[in-house]
């Protein structure tokens, strides 16, 4: 579920409270080495017409901080709805990322499409979460406000 407040006096307040308002990841995981969430742009820049120039503007990315490969095939990115993405077959090398767009495009090196219709990530609050094939989590990033539209859970 997409949730936007366009009233005049939340934004009001979201311009007085300046910093407090700005997105920071409310929970990561310590991410001294493996696979972690990355950078994420919950809001996709420009109005939210679900034209899928803009549901591409709503993104994540996976990187790879350890000395191996690593294949995703299996692993899943997950909301706090429970809409999923499970990774076919890709290896991610070294050191690289791995960038997963909501809409629809043709996967290439470095960017997998989820090919929805619709967004994923909520804008004033949601939190992404790695899984494992096995369905244990490895990493998690949350946030609870607009701010940006985008967080570092690095």
């Amino acid at each position: 579920m997409r949730i936007r407040s366009a009233a005049p006096a939340a934004l009001a307040a979201v311009a007085l409270t300046g910093s407090l308002f700005a997105a920071s990841p409310a929970s990561a995981a310590s991410h001294q080495g493996g696979l972690h969430l990355g950078y994420i742009q919950f809001d996709s820049p420009g109005s939210d017409n679900r034209s899928n120039a803009s549901l591409n503007g709503e993104w994540v990315n996976i990187h790879n901080n350890s000395r191996s490969t690593i294949q995703l095939k299996g692993y899943k990115l997950k909301d706090n709805t429970g809409y999923t993405y499970t990774f076919g077959s890709y290896k991610i090398g070294s050191g690289k990322t791995v960038k997963v767009r909501t809409g629809k495009g043709r996967d290439a090196a470095g960017v997998r499409y989820w090919g929805r219709g619709s967004y994923v990530w909520n804008n004033t609050g949601d939190k992404a979460r790695l899984i494992k094939p096995n369905g244990s989590q490895l990493d998690s990033c949350a946030w609870n406000r607009r701010g940006s539209g985008a967080v570092n859970c690095h």
